[in-house]
């Protein structure tokens, strides 16, 4: 057995030659293995295979070296080339300290995963639209050896989703957020849905608030201040989400992350939660459902007294009777804070006056109703002050944009990978391009530039290509304002 080569019209093919014995005959065999990309170290390229390599000694087909980058088909050159966008995240992701973590994964080609997560942030189109959108952008030039083949992006998500180098990738982004305002310690956890029809392990269906759905359920940690996301799980569709909070504060712990406060959604509450929060000794506060026991015995004992003046906040331009109750929860002292939002009430119960006519319900059963519509309950393991609670609770509404950025802004949706490996990968990179988002958007509060319009702007700021270099194209008021905001200077040429 041995590899036949030929040469048609200038390029390189190859076919492997197996010799059978028939009686005294010798029958030859040709299985063709295709375009020859490299000879020495055995790679080709066939429609069937895409880019591969065969090792004549064992028989055996395999995968390329992540570097290997097949050489590109003669064609005509891209001469002028979206510019803005990727020159700006290239240095922002540089001057954050981002690349450090980046780069503690390891990948054997570094083009193609900073590619990729620019292609994330700036493109929302499927990944087999990676490579055409590379050929018209300046990040060509920013990161030449970038493999953007459908194939090879398949190969490099499954290879990012190893745990081993989500462990390093995390380690290193650990320690760059210690290195800022934001202390890990003090955390919102929360998790949304991610829906997918594609059948693999994960997907399943989930009953979420009375939505039906196939889906993958993902979490994530967020900081509580700033709204910089610290970590991510992700779990089965079908699991509740209250399993999941020791698990992830866990793992956490395991790297490094020792939470000291967390604001919880009402789905975490739990007895066996509870208990642990307290056993580990991590304050919280979280809402509690209206059909626990608790609940019911709190509304029961102190709603009659809960409308007096002492008891009346304000947040947010709205009105609230809120009141603090010593409690017990699981043997624990804690304390409650009962609440009724009195613009929450009025809007239900101008709902309800609507319902009362057309189900034809009694006075007494309108009544009945009302005294159940705005009331809410907060628990936590401290004691705060009235005034303080709500801010604090909600600033969980930061997990809320986080989730929002990685849906709409960073390729979180939709979900286009077919196994456990490649969805591991494709959660790293929406993540990585969430925490770049989320940054942009912190470091332009303040300001009537938001993150979607910099990259919309931006690419609108061009260059033409020559052989020995790059020249900008003149920067307009929209981008120049852009630049001057993150203190970037553009060039005027770049060295090729």
């Amino acid at each position: 057995m041995y590899i036949v080569y030929d040469i048609k019209k200038g390029i390189q093919y190859a076919k492997l030659c197996i010799s059978k014995r028939d009686g005294k005959n010798i029958l030859k065999e040709f299985r063709y293995l295709g375009r020859v990309l490299n000879k020495e170290r055995g790679i080709y390229q066939s429609r069937e295979r895409g880019v591969f390599t065969y090792d004549l000694a064992t028989n055996s087909y395999g995968n390329p070296p992540v570097e290997f980058v097949p050489p590109e088909r003669k064609r005509k050159e891209i001469l002028i080339l979206d510019f803005g966008d990727s020159f700006f995240l290239h240095h922002f992701t540089k001057a954050k300290g981002l690349s450090t973590a980046i780069d503690a994964i390891r990948y054997g080609n570094p083009d193609t995963f900073y590619a990729m997560i620019f292609y994330y942030i700036v493109c929302s189109l499927a990944n087999c639209h990676a490579l055409s959108w590379w050929e018209g952008n300046y990040v060509r030039i920013l990161y030449p050896k970038a493999n953007l083949t459908s194939q090879r992006i398949s190969d490099f998500l499954a290879r990012i989703g190893d745990e081993s180098l989500q462990r390093e990738f995390f380690q290193e982004y650990f320690k760059l957020l210690d290195n800022t305002d934001v202390n890990m310690d003090h955390v919102l956890i929360d998790s949304t849905g991610l829906p997918n029809s594609i059948h693999f392990p994960l997907t399943a269906i989930n009953n979420h608030n009375g939505m039906i759905s196939n889906e993958v359920r993902l979490i994530y940690v967020v900081h509580q201040k700033t709204g910089m996301p610290i970590y991510f799980r992700y779990c089965a569709g079908n699991i509740i989400d209250a399993s999941t909070l020791i698990r992830c504060l866990e793992e956490l712990e395991a790297q490094g992350v020792n939470v000291q406060f967390a604001i919880l959604d009402a789905g975490y509450y739990t007895g066996s939660n509870i208990h642990e929060l307290f056993e580990k000794k991590i304050a919280f506060v979280t809402r509690l459902k209206q059909n626990l026991v608790i609940y019911k015995q709190i509304v029961e004992n102190h709603l009659d007294t809960l409308e007096e003046k002492e008891n009346l906040v304000e947040y947010n331009g709205r009105y609230i009777f809120l009141k603090c109750v010593p409690c017990e929860l699981e043997g624990h002292q804690a304390y409650a804070y009962i609440g009724l939002d009195i613009e929450r009430k009025f809007s239900e119960s101008n709902k309800t006056f609507q319902r009362a006519i057309l189900k034809k319900m009694n006075t007494e059963q309108v009544y009945d109703t009302m005294q159940k519509q705005g009331i809410f309950i907060l628990v936590a393991s401290n004691q705060m002050k009235t005034t303080e609670v709500l801010p604090l609770y909600y600033t969980r509404q930061q997990i809320e944009q986080v989730f929002d950025i990685g849906k709409n802004y960073a390729g979180m949706l939709p979900v286009r990978v077919h196994c456990e490996d490649t969805f591991r990968g494709h959660l790293l990179l929406t993540f990585i391009a969430t925490a770049i988002i989320k940054q942009i958007q912190t470091d332009l509060e303040k300001s009537s530039i938001t993150p979607a319009s910099v990259f919309l702007d931006l690419r609108n700021h061009k260059c033409k290509v020559y052989d020995d270099k790059i020249i900008t194209h003149e920067t307009f008021k929209k981008a120049n304002d852009i630049y001057k905001k993150f203190k970037i200077e553009c060039p005027v040429a770049i060295p090729r």
